[in-house]
Order: structure tokens, then C-alpha cells, then sequence
């Protein structure tokens, strides 16, 4: 990078620095320097909306101070890692010639960790070319995917994803975890974890803590470029291409993606009925790969210095075809030994769509923004069933060995998502306030068919036919307060009203229901700086968790022979209230963080399991008691050796919780746990890198059970070909460890699941860069990718 001046001042240069990183939030900005004096850091700034633009020089020496309150930070490539590790400021350049102003550039690293959340930075792992949303998650510390896609937190699966701030329709109830798993973790630029959402940030999805997805942008000017090709063991292949082109005031990205995927697994279930002294059991197999492939664009357009406007759209498209065998058993019972075959199929597509202007204002750091997001997702299944039962009891009903069933499923999701966000900063702080409007929709529709044996024709089954409508408004409005106290001390306080309106229409069963509510919804955040490598922070958050539309049918769904389910649609919103504190320094050169927390729930929904008949338990939700957690997360992380790596974590975690018997009564649990990962980074050569990552997953509750541990071990190698193209090879479930165990232990009854995956999975890639700067391969081209400032957020 080439940099000239005439003169600079060192208090500039700082309060340049600071500014870039408080008001821009960029990597490259730069200063006017005059021959006769210092001039304020406002001659032009390259944000991530707009290329740099110069301003006209300042009429004043005075410098201006910097407007929005500075809460201690620190960057990370693969964690939180403290300010040190930013680039210095250069300045060393020829003097120019002329008279003329000249400019100086400033580089430094966007901050990670803010006031209200922690950000990690997903680029620099050596299995993103290869991997997905899912592997990318199950990289941050205390949050982890299960094989089926089930998302946790510090133990608690009541977990909001967004996408660039903002939901996500297929990021919404069982479409989550397919989603996750077809998404490429080389889409994602960051994960940032908010433990405690702020007063921008809305309910949807589970209204708990948040994991944005913050997608890749390329801000660099001229065209930059990347196409990944895998393969994997058992005929698994997956290939992904990007690419960004920006010029002037007019800049264009986009990227296409194919993944042909899946897990395969076993399980089986031991059931114990205490009240009946009854005991069954269900064997199970499923098989198959499935193909999903996705698109997506923006583009954004520059008018003049303060307007800019954007356009977005994705689309994304997979299949699921599967076949599964379950072997069913009922101890002394007749009629009870069976095996049913299914034969599954079906598609699901999600799209989004949107638009955005931002404004900025007269002043340094004032910016108005307008976000209209549109998300969809509509997902179409068949399910062919075929029970073959033994050891028929002559004297029974049953007159056919041979039973053939089907049935179809869909349902459509769309949300509408219009926010409007104001900043202005002050001498002192930063004032934040906007509104929200948005619309959920939720169509389901089941219906299931008896083949009759003779002719072969489907009849209607209306016990097992479900057809249910969800209609959910929401109005939301909200306000914080970014303070800088002094030196030392930065506070964020706010405050967000919501009003949500709920329409229930059960078509089959005729059941209509309204609901109506406001809630209040305050935030606080506090951060303290001690030294330049240690902060102290708090936070507190208040929560609500409304029930989603499946949770809320009523309809009683058939599941298997021993498993029925239904929601109620009478649930109330969870209530959540969450303190945090933290503390963050560095130790031998790396990077610590420890963070205590408390997280108490009132109201909270419970799973129930009530036996309906001999052989069949009902699974139905209630809300009960509450629950209680607490714990102490740590990370460590930073550069043992020039060549060696590591970012670890750990969480150790207490859990209490109330439930409802069968009799209703309530009834108290508790569990402790430990869970630890470990990232370790190798630099083996110039050319090769290695990493080897572990994750133990510690003992949670679930619903009126728990689940047992889980460890995993995962393995990738990098190897530089040349500075545009690197070799890859990942294998993922080193030892075949990675299992889904469950107990169930109530008054009256006992059940035993286990399932496992079929592990081990070797990839194979290459991954080629053209376009920009490509020295260094994958994550060391600090510039390749940017991302514009939070959307709206509301």
C-alpha cells in the first residue's frame, strides 16, 4: 500500500483511527494533512456502502471529536482476539512535490468483539471450502448442530438465526436444519454470537439468543473471484462459485452452489410403560444423499456522497428423497411385530427478495436507513408406507399381512420484513432508534390415504389429515442510548415495544383462535476498560419466546405406530431474563475470555409425553414452572508459536428445571455439565497447514428427559499449489463417534433412543481465486471480503 503526506500529526492519526473504528466501522479510510497543520479525520472515508469519496477539506483546524461512544474492542480471526493484534498505522511515504493537500491512509483491523456480542471470523478455517452453515456453527464456542440439524446455545436450543441481521424464512421451525446443512460455510463471512440481543433486535424464531449470519461482501474495487469443487466418500460431490465486481459508484456480486449431501443413520428405541408393565422396542434405518443448489446477488448503487441504494436476491432449491425401514415390537402383545418400509420424497424451496437505502446525514455517523426484506419457503413431501406384519393372531381384524399407506405433506412459509433505522451520534454518545412491521404466514397441509387392498385405491384417512393456517403481525418500536462516560467507562441502554397479533385457523377440526399482546422489552450493557489488554463487561437482557406455528396446531399428527404429537394453541409466550459478565485480557500473548451468566425462564414450553392407549404415547407441549441455568464460558486463543494456533473454549454449565408429571404435579431436575472444543492450527510448511478440531458435548436436559454426551473430532489440511489455487482435504467424525442418545425417565414411563450417523466422511478439493490480491491463499488476504454495517436489525 503506497502512502503519501506532507505532514502528520499524531493526534490525528489516533483520533482518525478511533473514528474509522467507531462511526465507519472500516478497514481502509484515510486524512487529509496540509503543510501548515493537522487537519480532523473527516476528509473521506471508504465505507462498506460506498467507495471513498474525497470531501472537501475541512474549513477549521479543530479536530472533530469522535461522535459514537467507543466500547472497548478487540479483533479475532478465528475468535476474539485483542486490539495488539491490528495492523499499525503506516505512514511512511515519499513527501510529495506539490502544494496540494495530500492524503494519508490508515489501516486497521474491523473490531470483533462490541459491546453487545461477540463476532468470529469463519474465513480462515482450512474446512470452509468444503463445509457447511452447520460445520461453521459447530466452530463457535458453546454452540452446537446436531447431525439432524437441531441448533444449541450454553445448552438451551431455543436459539434465533438470522441472516445479515434479519429473519429468515428458511431459517424457521424443521426447515432450520436442512437449511443449515445445504448452506456453504464459504458464504458466511462472520457468526456473531449475542447472548444478550439488544433492543434492535426483534423475537421471531424463538426469541432466545441470536446467531446472525453475516454473509460475505467484497467491497474491493475491479473484479475478485472463487470456485470451489469437492468430492466426498459414497458419491457425495458439492461445488461453489463467487465472484464480485465493483467500479465507481456501481458494484454487483453474486455466487451459485451445488452439494449433493446426506446423512445416513440407525437408531433404535427401548420403551418401558410402568403403569402397564408393558415393554416395546423400534429399530430404524434411513438412507440417502440428497441435491440442493442455491444463487444469490446484490447489487448496490452510489448516489453522489450520501445515498446509496441496494437490491438483494437468493434462491435455493433441494430434494429429499430417503428410504427407512422401522422395526416395531410390542412385548406379549398380538398384532405387535411389524416392519414398515417408507419410501420418502419431496423438494423445498426457499427464496428471498429486498431492497435497501441508507441516507447519511450533515453530521459524522448519522445515517438513516429504510430495509424491506421478503422470504419465502415452500416445502412439498410424499411419503409411501408399506407394513408388513408376522405372527398374525388368527382370531384378529388384521386379514391382509401386507398394509400400504401414503402420505402428502405441504406447507409454505413467507415473511415480510420492513424496518426503518435512524443513528445520530452526539458529543457524547449515540442515540438509535427505529420500528419494525412485519407479517409471518404459515400454511400446513397433511393428508393421508389407506391403500385398499383390493382395488388398490387411496381412501381418505380424516383422523390423520391435518390442514392448519398461522397469520402473525408484529409492530415493534424501539430506542437505545450509547454513552461514553469517560476514558474508561461505555454504557448501552434501550429499551423495545412490541405488539404481536396471532390468527389460528385449524381447518380440519374447525378450530379458529385469536391471540393479542404487548410486551416491554429492555437491554442494558456496560463495558469498563482497566488496562489496554484487559475489559470488563455486563449485560442484561429481557426475552420473550413466542410459540412457533407447529407448536401451536392442535391437530394430534401421526408420527410412527408407538408416536403421536400436537401443539397447543393456548401456549403464552416464555418469559426470559439473562445477566452476563465478562471479563477479557490476554495471558502469555493469547487472548482470554471469561464470561460468567444466569439465565432464569418463567412460563417456559415443556414437551409432555401422555399415554393415550396401551402402545401409543402422545407428545404434546405446555407451558410449566420455569427453569434455571447458570455457568462460566472461557475461550483461549492467539498464536502459541510462530507456527502454532489454537482457539479453544469451554463451558461449564448447571441447569434446573421444572416440569409437569402426569398427574400435573410439578417436579424439579438438575444437571451439570461440561462441554470443550479445541481448534489447533499447524503450520507445516509455507505450502501446508493443518488443523484438528475437537468438540465434547456435555450431558443437557430435554423436555422431560436428557441427553447424553457427544464427542467428535474432525480433520483438514490445506496445501498451497500456488498463491491462486489450494489443495484441501477434510474428514469430518474421525472415529465414528458422533451419536443422537436420549432418556426419557418419568413416573410412568421409560424410553432409551439412540441414533448414529454414518460418521466418518472424507473430502477431497480445490479451491481457485483469481481477481484481487491472491498472495497468500485462503485468509490471509485481509481485504478480499467486507461486509456492509447491519441491516436495520429491528
Amino acid at each position: 500500500m503506497t502512502t503519501r503526506r506532507k505532514k502528520i500529526c499524531p493526534e490525528t492519526v489516533t483520533q482518525f483511527v478511533r473514528h474509522g473504528r467507531k462511526t465507519t466501522r472500516n478497514l481502509v479510510v484515510g486524512v487529509l494533512i496540509t503543510e501548515a497543520f493537522c487537519m480532523s479525520p473527516i476528509a473521506y472515508a471508504q465505507t462498506p456502502d460506498k467507495p471513498a469519496v474525497p470531501a472537501t477539506p475541512a474549513k477549521a483546524a479543530t479536530p472533530v471529536k469522535p461522535a459514537e461512544p467507543k466500547p472497548e474492542e478487540t479483533n479475532s480471526k478465528t475468535g476474539p482476539v485483542s486490539k495488539t493484534d491490528s495492523k499499525p498505522v503506516t505512514s511512511d511515504a515519499p513527501a510529495s512535490s506539490s502544494g496540494e493537500p495530500q492524503s494519508v491512509t490508515v489501516q486497521a483491523e474491523r473490531p470483533s468483539n462490541r459491546i453487545d456480542r461477540q463476532v468470529y471470523d469463519v474465513k480462515s478455517d482450512v474446512a470452509s471450502t468444503n463445509g457447511t452453515a452447520a460445520d461453521a456453527l459447530n466452530n463457535i464456542p458453546s454452540v452446537s448442530v446436531d447431525p439432524d440439524g437441531t441448533i444449541s446455545l450454553r445448552g438451551s436450543t431455543k436459539v434465533q438465526i438470522l441472516i445479515d441481521g434479519k429473519p429468515s424464512a428458511m431459517m424457521q421451525g424443521d426447515n432450520r436444519g436442512a437449511s443449515l446443512n445445504a448452506m456453504p460455510s464459504h458464504d458466511i463471512e462472520s457468526i456473531e454470537v449475542i447472548n444478550n440481543p439488544g433492543a434492535q433486535f426483534g423475537n421471531e424464531g424463538g426469541g432466545g439468543p441470536i446467531l446472525n449470519l453475516v454473509m460475505r461482501r467484497n467491497r474491493q474495487p475491479g473484479g475478485f473471484g472463487v470456485v470451489n469443487a469437492n468430492a466426498g466418500s459414497a458419491g457425495r460431490y458439492n461445488s461453489a462459485a463467487s465472484g464480485s465486481y465493483h467500479e465507481g459508484l456501481f458494484g454487483i456480486q453474486g455466487g451459485v452452489n451445488f452439494r449433493h449431501d446426506g446423512r445416513n443413520s440407525v437408531g433404535e428405541a427401548v420403551r418401558d410403560r410402568l403403569d402397564l408393565g408393558q415393554h416395546s422396542t423400534q429399530e430404524s434405518a434411513s438412507a440417502g444423499l440428497n441435491n440442493s443448489s442455491g444463487v444469490n446477488a446484490a447489487i448496490t448503487y452510489n448516489i453522489g456522497t450520501k445515498d446509496t441504494l441496494g437490491a438483494n436476491f437468493s434462491y435455493a432449491r433441494r430434494n429429499n428423497d430417503q428410504k427407512s425401514t422401522d422395526h416395531y415390537l410390542n412385548i406379549g402383545q398380538i398384532n405387535s411385530d411389524y416392519v414398515r418400509s417408507t419410501q420418502r420424497g419431496g423438494e423445498s424451496t426457499n427464496y428471498s427478495w429486498g431492497g435497501r437505502y441508507d441516507r447519511k446525514g450533515d453530521i459524522n455517523g448519522e445515517i438513516m436507513r429504510l430495509d424491506l426484506r421478503v422470504s419465502g419457503s415452500d416445502n412439498t413431501s410424499s411419503n409411501a408406507y408399506s407394513n408388513v406384519y408376522s405372527n398374525v393372531d388368527a382370531s384378529s381384524p388384521i386379514i391382509f399381512t401386507d398394509v400400504h399407506s401414503k402420505q402428502n405433506n405441504a406447507n409454505n412459509i413467507k415473511i415480510v420484513d420492513f424496518t426503518g433505522d435512524y443513528e445520530r451520534p452526539d458529543e457524547k454518545g449515540l442515540l438509535k432508534m427505529g420500528y419494525k412491521i412485519a407479517n409471518n404466514k404459515s400454511e400446513f397441509d397433511t393428508s393421508y390415504f389407506n391403500i385398499d387392498p383390493i382395488s388398490n385405491t387411496a381412501i381418505l384417512n380424516p383422523s390423520r389429515t391435518n390442514s392448519y393456517n398461522l397469520d402473525e403481525a408484529n409492530i415493534a418500536l424501539y430506542g437505545s442510548y450509547q454513552l461514553r462516560l469517560n476514558e474508561k467507562w461505555g454504557v448501552l441502554a434501550g429499551l423495545r415495544t412490541e405488539y404481536t397479533h396471532i390468527d389460528i385457523q385449524q381447518l380440519t377440526t374447525r378450530i379458529e383462535a385469536t391471540n393479542h399482546y404487548i410486551n416491554y422489552i429492555p437491554s442494558f450493557f456496560a463495558s469498563y476498560k482497566a488496562s489496554d489488554d484487559t475489559t470488563l463487561r455486563f449485560s442484561y437482557a429481557h426475552r420473550i419466546r413466542r410459540a412457533n406455528a407447529n407448536e401451536l396446531n392442535p391437530f394430534v399428527v401421526y408420527r410412527d405406530e408407538l408416536n403421536y404429537s400436537s401443539g397447543n394453541p393456548k401456549l403464552k409466550p416464555a418469559q426470559t431474563d439473562s445477566f452476563e459478565l465478562a471479563y477479557e485480557t490476554r495471558v502469555i500473548g493469547l487472548d482470554m475470555n471469561i464470561r460468567g451468566y444466569y439465565r432464569t425462564e418463567s412460563d417456559s414450553i415443556l414437551s409432555r409425553k401422555i399415554p393415550i392407549n396401551d402402545t401409543v404415547v402422545l407428545t404434546t407441549l405446555e407451558n410449566g414452572g420455569g427453569n434455571h441455568s447458570s455457568g462460566v464460558e472461557f475461550t483461549l486463543s492467539g498464536k502459541l508459536t510462530p507456527k502454532l494456533s489454537i482457539n479453544t473454549s469451554g463451558n461449564l454449565l448447571f441447569i434446573e428445571q421444572k416440569i409437569l408429571n402426569t398427574a400435573g404435579q410439578e417436579i424439579q431436575r438438575s444437571a451439570s455439565s461440561l462441554s470443550l472444543r479445541g481448534r489447533f492450527n499447524y503450520q507445516l510448511s509455507e505450502q501446508d497447514q493443518l488443523q484438528i478440531s475437537l468438540n465434547s458435548q456435555g450431558k443437557t436436559l430435554s423436555g422431560e428427559g436428557y441427553r447424553q454426551p457427544n464427542s467428535t473430532a474432525n480433520f483438514s489440511l490445506r496445501h498451497t499449489i500456488t498463491p491462486s489455487l489450494n489443495l484441501v482435504l477434510n474428514v469430518t467424525d474421525i472415529f465414528n463417534s458422533n451419536k443422537i442418545e436420549t432418556i426419557v425417565d418419568t413416573d410412568t414411563l421409560k424410553e432409551h433412543n439412540i441414533r448414529r450417523y454414518d460418521g466418518r466422511l472424507i473430502y477431497v478439493g480445490l479451491s481457485y481465486r483469481f481477481g484481487g490480491n491472491t498472495a497468500g491463499g485462503q485468509g490471509n488476504n485481509r481485504q478480499e471480503m467486507r461486509r456492509p454495517p447491519p441491516p436495520g436489525q429491528s
